[in-house]
């Protein structure tokens, strides 16, 4: 299909106009519009499969294009990417090497969000040999969080200090007053994915040693992180921040962790979901498409294998799964079991045959945003330096941002803008460093921070002599 109204433009565009194509519609996607979209030479064309989603996405804007591409096809997709400047893959990360592949046929720039892959990374020497940028972990986590690390990396280092440990946690949460549900968290995005990311291992450096998190434990790890009086959140390791040190330049610090954020009632409660088995992928013959209805609370009786549904002896079993000796904290889980329905006669509705997925089809009808309700997003980087005089102190690096009720969500603000950013200082050359890139470099970090606090999106600085 080919772009709505756009071949003309192409065709008989001016030198002076800029073709970009967006890959995408999803929620990230309308602020990294907004900001591309006001400079008026720039012709942006939304090439998705959700051509309703694309076209509400281009109403009114004489400089937004739409057309659909399946990115599976590398002759659709090279058609297409050969008809623009650049390429910005909002698409989930598998199809970023494919992206890359055509862009660099026709010596095209890319821009992601996401972290850079191994077969995103094997573009490297061919990307440099074209002259092409390949810009990725420009949103928020990663990406934001990179910029204000390297600030006061950089800045530590240049007066003659030294990192000794650097902690940083980042969550996307509800805002305060949106909280009130048994995981003080709402979906903005993929619940499987969510939950599936708290099966992960981590891995980070304590004291100079590598400390590793069982996926199957990653919620006991959990601690209380101070960052605002107002706000009881905790953090918990995000995948293999090990390697930071080196990666950041950071040759004296003794603890690198990167974490995430949620608030304090979330750890203990997925805890007891993970060790009930609801975050199990293996097949149930009960939960099939074609088995019988079943009401949740004959789930838990099979999943906590016992004769029949009695609320003391399901309430037992709970405590005996998940260790839960603490008679508060057991409660507090009963509690949010009850309120999901979890220990009720409502009847399952059923996905993929098995436990997570059809806990995530419960979690997606009763924890959504709802309207005017707020998301926020929360960052804190904390380093231990020395300075170059010796002295010891305490740096932090605060970034909070609430979401607008009948505007952009904090989290697609604080992902689709920083894109957009790098977009468009590749297009006005302000960024021409070829190769696979993320913002880690102060060539690369400087000017994009430099745009970001002009769009509000800055982090608050402190720093506490010992």
């Amino acid at each position: 299909m080919a772009p709505t109204r756009a071949d003309n433009t192409l065709r008989n565009g001016h030198s002076e106009e800029k073709h970009i194509l967006l890959l995408g519609s999803g929620f990230v996607v309308p602020p990294c519009l907004e900001y591309l979209a006001r400079r008026k030479t720039n012709q942006i064309t939304i090439a998705s499969l959700d051509l309703e989603r694309a076209h509400q996405l281009a109403r009114k804007r004489s400089n937004i294009f739409v057309t659909t591409v399946d990115v599976g096809n590398q002759d659709s997709l090279d058609q297409l990417v050969s008809r623009h400047d650049i390429v910005i893959s909002l698409i989930p990360y598998t199809f970023h090497a494919k992206v890359i592949r055509s862009a660099l046929k026709f010596r095209k720039h890319v821009v992601t969000t996401s972290y850079i892959s191994p077969e995103m990374k094997a573009f490297d020497a061919e990307a440099k040999e074209k002259g092409v940028m390949i810009m990725n972990e420009i949103g928020l986590d990663p990406g934001v969080d990179h910029v204000y690390a390297l600030k006061t990396i950089d800045e530590v280092q240049s007066q003659g200090g030294k990192i000794l440990s650097f902690v940083s946690y980042c969550g996307g949460l509800p805002a305060p007053e949106a909280s009130g549900n048994p995981l003080g968290y709402k979906f903005s995005w993929s619940s499987r994915g969510v939950l599936l990311a708290l099966r992960n291992e981590a891995k980070y450096l304590k004291d100079g040693k590598v400390v590793k998190v069982e996926g199957s434990e990653l919620m006991r790890s959990a601690v209380p992180i101070n960052i605002l009086p107002a706000l009881a959140v905790v953090g918990y390791p995000n995948r293999d921040s090990s390697g930071y040190g080196e990666r950041y330049n950071m040759p004296h610090a003794h603890t690198v962790l990167r974490g995430s954020l949620r608030y304090a009632c979330f750890p203990e409660f997925v805890q007891a979901l993970v060790d009930i088995g609801f975050l199990s992928e293996e097949a149930k013959p009960y939960l099939s498409t074609d088995a019988a209805d079943i009401e949740w609370k004959d789930v838990l009786v099979q999943m906590l294998d016992l004769p029949k549904y009695q609320e003391e002896a399901v309430e037992e079993a709970i405590a005996s799964k998940s260790g839960l000796s603490d008679s508060m904290a057991l409660q507090r889980v009963i509690q949010g079991m009850k309120w999901l329905g979890l220990l009720s006669s409502t009847k399952v509705t059923k996905r993929g045959g098995n436990l997570l997925d059809t806990l995530c089809a419960t979690l997606e009808e009763k924890m959504v945003f709802e309207e005017g309700e707020r998301d926020m997003v929360l960052l804190q980087h904390t380093f231990e330096v020395e300075t170059g005089k010796g002295e010891l102190q305490t740096r932090t690096s605060t970034l909070l941002e609430y979401g607008e009720p009948k505007g952009f969500t904090a989290m697609a603000k604080t992902v689709g803008t920083p894109c957009a950013i790098a977009v468009q200082l590749i297009l006005d050359g302000e960024l021409n460093i070829p190769g696979v890139q993320a913002p880690i470099t102060k060539d690369i970090y400087l000017p994009i921070m430099a745009q970001l606090e002009k769009e509000g999106i800055t982090c608050k600085e402190s720093i506490i002599p010992h």
